[in-house]
């Protein structure tokens, strides 16, 4: 859906509308200035300047001097709806590939040259579009043109067939992961085998075929890179805080040598159409049925658009729609939606229920009720609160997307990529404003109404009886095109006019901006610890309640989370859909939830609505309705939650491994949602008596993070003033159970394609300078980056994940070291094998040298990143006010970061990485492993949860 805009009402605070001009810089040969977006007080916008190289780069830039950092985007129109037929998955395969090194740019040193540099990075790709992209701090700003430009200009030449081959299992592992072993996973591309004809850009996955990915082959590769990954068909967005005429200078100098590629023409925006309903369906791991159903629409800026995007809305957006009405509300769906996603070449309006079984979970009455709902909705019509609240909403989602820089450069470059105008914002307010009841009413009626669909069913194995139809749809015979690229490609190879092997130095280090904090109370005393942000005239309040999961009896876990979804419901004077609608008039949200230590109540508001907003928490905090039809729907779909979980590889094994840590004596061996046992014996007293004991002014603390001045805030706050009640003592922690170390332990999930592993043992409780902080700058090179040992043994080297991880966590009483991966099932004890041989390496021999550098660096220069939206500056704050830190907490970091010797980590890694004392746990198809694990040598244990 596309992005809204913000409200006249309060589009003065962010600034305006574009004046373009033509400035006198003295530019860089080759450099043209395209066009120069300013604001003003009158209207909305983001500021920038765009300019093009003679290769036809295209170049944004954006100045945002709020935090010391930069965020660079290289995104490139090219998805997986460039790829041909039975050449699927390459543009995915290239956002991995390109990170493998390229000429001067060494292997795996994109991510560490980044990591070193206290950065983040990551790219993504999608149907229409490939980005890469880094947040770092200011002065690395041209280390990351050189790389963006080395991989742009000069990947090919570092390009082998090994590294081909390691990134194609990668890709593997990652479509195991995230699809085949996931519920529902191969939903989404069999859905568009149906939606789309055969050879459609959208018809195939973006991670690709399997089949098609086993059919490239390197040459493949190298002519779609030189088919699509041209300057001229690629946008450079830089923002942050920088000197515009020096980016300017290195821009060129890094990307101006490359030559064009080849021209690039915009794909056809056919109109999808389907001939009848096509049903098909599918049996899969999973406890919830569920059914999808979808139509063809128009394309992203269509002029129609807007008004389907508000349609969706009125359909099934929320509490107050009609889907949530006739199916959620009446216990039919534990949840049910509708939405109206686009992409550059089509759109699709889409409804999807998962069945609540114990109203029988047959998808064909959930099909007619959606339909039903569709019907209800031409009864019904648009009515002005509709409009209303669907523009006040989107709109307030803009101003929170304007929040960081990233969120700014992503909106530039999108815009550029896909309309060749990044200044977006002034159109899209106007095309969304001028939505017209007449005009929900006109494209309900063109493109929704009688419309043939297709619908699909996903269904517990062995229980097709529960499709919503019989199958009349089969994919056709897959089309496999002759080359992986269209035409003759002639490219000139590129030419560097100075020597790009030597990598930039860092410019001077940037001054760090830390919050200023205040701090005060309430008239109940309740603590406030505030900062003022003005980059955005928005709110964020949090106010946290001291116990949380930890607070209850093990025998009802579950408690804290339902009783908050229960202050998510109804109160005494208003039901749940006037709270929902009352909030998305104002443009805001406020949200109930629970973990382990705390239960915490978020609120986000534009500043000028928070005493209305507050108001909207008062009540729900001090006046819950508790009644007992929200009961026993929340409860129901709190307990098909958990049913559906046990499909989760990922949620067992993080059960699994709590309850070997912890043990079934304390809440911390008990997930914070509960059990279905627990959940099911909780009743609505329970749910009133734990709100008495957690919800109380004494176990209460806020954290604030606004465009106001203090004064103003807690003037705001003061509504909360008659909230009273003293604090809550938490109970003692229940026993803990003797680790059996060195054993493993199996949880059978018959079939799956992936095994988790987790590793570990009880460690540090939370500390900001002692041991535990201390044990995490062990850890960073063993497993706590990309580039950590563990990572890059068993996702670079042996190609057997998508990624290997290993951590110490702590809170306030106790802590954990874990290390986990999700693994191919054929290489599952080759992977424990793996992780047993870095874990013991480790702890023999200790850090290295370089290892301790890279720590270091990465670490220390990380912390210009830490505080640039509000909610990291609340998390920041949140850690100084539970843990009674001093303000000045992060410089003492930095001393014990510069200070510590490889010594002093060395008796970390002994003290701490004994495997011995470590338990291995394993989710997993156990006949298939169990025989590979047993040769180990280790013990090996059954494990039911």
């Amino acid at each position: 859906m596309k992005k809204w805009i913000l409200a006249a009402a309060i589009s003065a605070a962010l600034a305006g509308c574009a004046q373009h001009s033509s400035d006198s810089l003295a530019l860089p040969e080759g450099v043209t200035l395209v066009e120069t977006v300013a604001v003003d007080s009158t209207g909305v916008g983001i500021p920038y300047k765009k300019f093009q190289l003679a290769n036809g780069l295209t170049v944004i830039l954006h100045q945002d001097s709020s935090d010391p950092l930069v965020h660079v985007d290289v995104t490139y129109h090219v998805g997986s709806g460039r790829e041909l037929p039975g050449r699927s998955g390459f543009a995915h395969l290239f956002e991995h590939m390109m990170f493998q090194g390229s000429e001067n740019v060494a292997d795996e040193q994109h991510f560490k040259v980044v990591t070193e540099s206290g950065g983040t990075l990551n790219g993504t790709t999608n149907t229409d579009r490939t980005n890469y992209f880094e947040t770092v701090p200011s002065n690395q700003l041209e280390k990351m043109l050189w790389l963006e430009s080395d991989r742009m200009g000069f990947f090919l030449p570092a390009l082998t067939e090994e590294k081909f081959e390691v990134q194609r299992e990668t890709v593997k592992n990652e479509r195991a992961q995230r699809i085949d072993n996931q519920p529902y996973g191969r939903m989404y591309e069999r859905f568009s085998q149906a939606m789309y004809p055969a050879g459609h850009p959208y018809s195939w996955p973006v991670i690709g075929w399997p089949d098609d990915l086993n059919r490239a082959e390197l040459a493949d590769v190298k002519q779609f890179f030189q088919r699509w990954y041209g300057p001229n068909n690629a946008t450079l967005t830089i923002g942050g805080d920088f000197d515009e005429l020096q980016t300017l200078a290195w821009v060129n100098k890094y990307f101006g040598d490359i030559p064009r590629g080849p021209e690039v023409e915009a794909l056809p925006k056919t109109q999808v159409t389907l001939d009848q309903d096509r049903y098909l369906s599918m049996e899969d791991k999973v406890h919830l049925p569920l059914i999808r159903m979808a139509l063809p629409t128009v394309y992203a800026s269509h002029q129609d658009e807007a008004a389907l995007d508000l349609l969706a809305n009125i359909l099934g957006g929320g509490k107050t729609s009609l889907v949530y009405k006739n199916l959620v509300k009446e216990g039919y769906a534990v949840q049910a939606s509708a939405s109206h996603p686009c992409r550059e070449l089509s759109c699709e309006m889409s409804f999807f229920a998962l069945a609540n079984p114990a109203k029988g979970g047959s998808l064909k009455e959930l099909e007619g009720k959606l339909r039903a709902s569709i019907a209800e909705f031409e009864r019904r019509g648009v009515t002005d609160e509709d409009l209303e609240k669907v523009k006040v909403q989107f709109e307030a989602d803009t101003i929170f997307g304007l929040q960081s820089v990233r969120g700014k450069v992503s909106a530039l470059a999108a815009n550029e990529t896909f309309y060749g105008n990044p200044n977006m914002i002034a159109n899209d307010l106007q095309r969304y404003a001028s939505v017209t009841k007449e005009d929900v009413i006109r494209v309900f009626n063109r493109y929704v109404k009688d419309k043939p669909m297709v619908i699909m069913s996903v269904v517990p194995e062995g229980v097709s009886a529960l499709v919503a139809a019989a199958d009349n749809f089969t994919a056709p015979a897959p089309l496999v095109a002759a080359n992986a690229v269209a035409g003759e490609l002639n490219v000139s190879e590129a030419k560097s006019s100075f020597d790009r092997s030597v990598m930039p130095q860092s410019g001077k280090a940037p001054v760090l901006k830390v919050p200023t904090l205040w701090r005060d109370n309430l008239g109940n005393g309740i603590e406030v610890l505030g900062t003022q942000s003005a980059e955005t005239p928005t709110t964020e309040i949090v106010i946290y309640l001291a116990g949380g999961h930890r607070l209850a009896d093990v025998s009802k876990a579950g408690v804290a989370q339902l009783t908050a979804a229960m202050l998510n419901e109804s109160t005494s004077q208003r039901s749940s859909e006037e709270l929902t609608q009352a909030l998305e008039l104002l443009g805001a949200s406020v949200q109930f939830s629970a973990s382990d230590y705390q239960s915490e109540i978020k609120l986000s508001a534009l500043t000028e609505k928070l005493d209305d907003t507050l108001a909207v928490l008062k009540e729900k905090l001090l006046m819950p309705g508790f009644k007992a039809e929200d009961f026993e729907r929340v409860k129901q779909q709190t307990l098909q939650g958990l049913k559906h979980s046990q499909s989760n590889p990922n949620y067992l094994a993080n059960t699994g491994f709590a309850k070997l840590l912890y043990g079934d004596k304390n809440a911390l061996g008990v997930d914070a949602s509960g059990t279905v046992d627990t959940v099911a014996a909780l009743t609505l007293d329970d749910i009133k008596a734990f709100y008495q004991t957690q919800y109380k002014a004494g176990n209460a603390q806020v954290v604030a993070v606004s465009s106001a001045p203090k004064a103003a805030l807690l003037s705001s706050l003061k509504t909360l003033d008659s909230w009273q009640g003293e604090a809550t003592a938490m109970p003692a922690l229940g026993q803990l159970p003797d680790l059996s170390g060195g054993t493993i332990y199996v949880l059978d999930k018959p079939g799956a394609a992936q095994s988790v592993i987790s590793i570990g043992k009880l460690a540090l409780p939370f500390d900001a300078t002692g041991e535990y902080f201390k044990a995490g700058l062990m850890n960073y090179p063993l497993g706590g980056a990309f580039n950590s040992r563990i990572n890059l043994n068993l996702r670079e080297d042996k190609g057997y994940t998508y990624g290997a991880r290993s951590r110490f966590s702590g809170g306030s009483e106790v802590g954990q070291f874990l290390a986990t991966a999700s693994v191919r099932s054929d290489v599952t004890a080759p992977a424990v094998s793996e992780f047993i041989k870095e874990i013991t390496t480790y702890n023999a021999t200790g850090i290295r040298d370089d290892e301790l550098s890279f720590m270091r660096s990465s670490i220390s220069q990380g912390q210009a990143l830490d505080y640039e939206t509000p909610y990291q500056k609340a998390g920041f704050m949140r850690m100084i006010q539970r843990y009674n830190l001093n303000d000045g907490f992060t410089a003492e970091q930095d001393k014990i970061i510069a200070g510590i010797q490889k010594d002093e980590i060395d008796a970390l890694a002994k003290k701490h990485l004994n495997i011995n004392e470590m338990v291995i746990f394993v989710v997993g198809d156990k006949a298939s492993i169990l025989p590979e694990l047993k040769a180990l040598g280790y013990p090996v244990k059954d494990l039911v949860l």
